[in-house]
């Protein structure tokens, strides 16, 4: 039988392929909880930090001390639950693949909370646990992704191509999400400013520019009477 360290070290394999494989998950969790502002900071591609802060619901210090255990997850609870899924994550795998390859510290709060909850895991895999000033939302700090790892560092690619990966990603979930406002800097400079959009339309003039939007089709089709 492994021991469970090597066997997080194996499945974060299947779930973290590069920086924007954090970035895509943990963009997934902000949206699972109902953020509306969505905030991510990276320094030289993701490789020495990624840091996501969102507005969403944040959680209770006790759920926050669980979020790291393999399989533990609130978006479902019985099999019934897998046939009505909801939610972009489910399966309470990422953030504990995410611990297992990198140094994180998670900050959270719910709204009426009077603390907040703060939690790192540093390379000895040891929790530390303390209080926060409440707020509301929860923050991400990813550092030094594959640290523990040198077979698969070795193989992330250069600062410009992983930045490229992760422009990539949030790019595809501000298109999907124009009611959500999403930013992403790098090494402190702006890369992308998307606030809250009323449509489709502006959040492509917003990632694009006004100029470039006008080349886009509008396609619509008929469905049983209806068009979409």
């Amino acid at each position: 039988i492994l021991p469970d360290i090597l066997i997080n070290k194996i499945a974060a394999g299947e779930v973290i392929e590069r920086p924007a494989s954090v970035v895509r998950e943990l963009i997934d969790n902000s949206v699972d909880a109902g953020s509306t502002q969505i905030d991510i900071e990276v320094l030289h591609g993701g490789k020495k930090l990624i840091k996501v802060a969102d507005n969403g619901a944040g959680m209770e210090k006790d759920d926050a001390m669980l979020c790291f255990e393999r399989h533990a997850t609130s978006k479902i609870k019985s099999e019934d639950d897998l046939f009505d899924i909801s939610t972009l994550g489910f399966r309470g795998e990422a953030l504990p693949a995410i611990a297992s390859v990198s140094k994180i510290t998670l900050t959270t709060s719910t709204a009426n909370s009077r603390s907040g909850a703060k939690i790192e895991i540093n390379a000895s895999q040891k929790k530390e646990i303390s209080d926060a000033p409440p707020f509301r939302g929860t923050t991400l700090e990813v550092r030094d992704i594959f640290y523990n790892t040198p077979a698969r560092r070795k193989f992330l690619k250069s600062t410009t191509t992983e930045l490229s990966h992760i422009i990539e990603t949030v790019t595809q979930k501000a298109l999907a999400y124009p009611e959500i406002a999403f930013s992403l800097t790098h090494n402190e400079g702006e890369i992308i400013s998307a606030p809250v959009a009323c449509d489709l339309k502006e959040r492509l003039i917003q990632l694009y520019g006004e100029e470039l939007s006008r080349e886009f089709l509008n396609v619509e089709r008929q469905e049983r009477g209806m068009r979409i």
